[in-house]
């Protein structure tokens, strides 16, 4: 049964912040020592990923951060089960991931709407594969359209609306089966300067207001720092975590926590450690 997460959304306490994985039960994502080799034949391999540890909390922002070629797009998509790992593993709730799953949803960098289908067709679309009755999806997606601020642009195509509303509109289509973990791979890669900041804004207020598990892949310090509880730095190919770095700062996030001292300090402190690799075009 599909909850109406409109209506029952958790409250998230103010001032609560992130603080380390310590309890087993409160595991969401056990990431064991995994390894991903593309090309069979030795001589031609690339190992994307070698090594990667990592335990994911229940209702815990993550961002995956580094430059690209990293690796992190190829966990994401491992993580969502559209790829196998070479060895290790991954365990969702205790079982191992081997397949795409409705717990986990995915939100891309281009939108990936149906162009032939309104907001409203579009944020329906999983309800209505699974069953759910006409009228109870049409509510449960008009609740979500108002939770991304889309409210009058319900039967307006993909081509009528802005990027940054299309995304809008893919977060909630994404959040409508309820899923226990949100996977962004560079949601906001495509938007001009401008549209990211607000866009950052919006899905720290959503993810905030879903209480959901998210994992975001980006390669913006300052995007990983506002809207992670955790930041983790992988390294360059092979993709390794290098470093993780605690978010103290309380939600809800505002655009004023930008000028948080610790906030400056750390995007720095992060630019100092990466820019040698972004400068050798890794």
């Amino acid at each position: 049964m599909i909850s109406s997460l409109a209506i029952t959304l958790p409250v998230i306490p103010e001032q609560a912040a992130s603080v380390p994985v310590t309890a087993t039960s409160d595991i969401q994502m056990d990431i064991r020592d995994v390894r991903k080799v593309y090309g069979g034949d030795a001589d031609n391999s690339v190992v994307a990923l070698d090594g990667v540890t990592l335990r994911i909390r229940r209702g815990e922002f993550i961002s995956l951060l580094g430059p690209s070629g990293c690796g992190k797009s190829t966990l994401l998509n491992i993580l969502a089960g559209f790829q196998p790992v070479s060895s290790g593993q991954i365990l969702q709730n205790g079982r191992t991931i081997t397949k795409p799953d409705p717990s986990r949803t995915v939100v891309f960098q281009d939108y990936a709407l149906f162009g032939w289908m309104t907001v409203q067709q579009n944020v329906e679309f999983g309800l209505k594969a699974k069953g759910m009755p006409r009228k109870q999806r049409a509510e449960l997606a008009r609740s979500l359209i108002n939770m991304v601020r889309l409210n009058g642009f319900e039967e307006k195509y993909p081509h009528q609306i802005s990027g940054g509303m299309k995304q809008r509109a893919a977060i909630a289509r994404a959040l409508a089966p309820d899923p226990d973990i949100l996977l962004m791979d560079e949601p906001f890669g495509a938007l001009d300067a401008q549209t990211r900041v607000l866009m950052q804004e919006e899905i720290a207020r959503i993810s905030s207001a879903a209480g959901k598990t998210v994992v975001f892949v980006t390669h913006g310090i300052d995007e990983a720092v506002f809207l992670a509880d955790r930041v983790v730095v992988m390294s360059p190919r092979p993709g390794r975590v290098r470093q993780e770095v605690h978010v103290p700062l309380p939600r809800p996030r505002t655009a004023e926590m930008r000028s948080d001292p610790w906030f400056v300090s750390t995007v720095n402190d992060l630019w100092e450690t990466l820019k040698p690799e972004w400068q050798k075009g890794e």
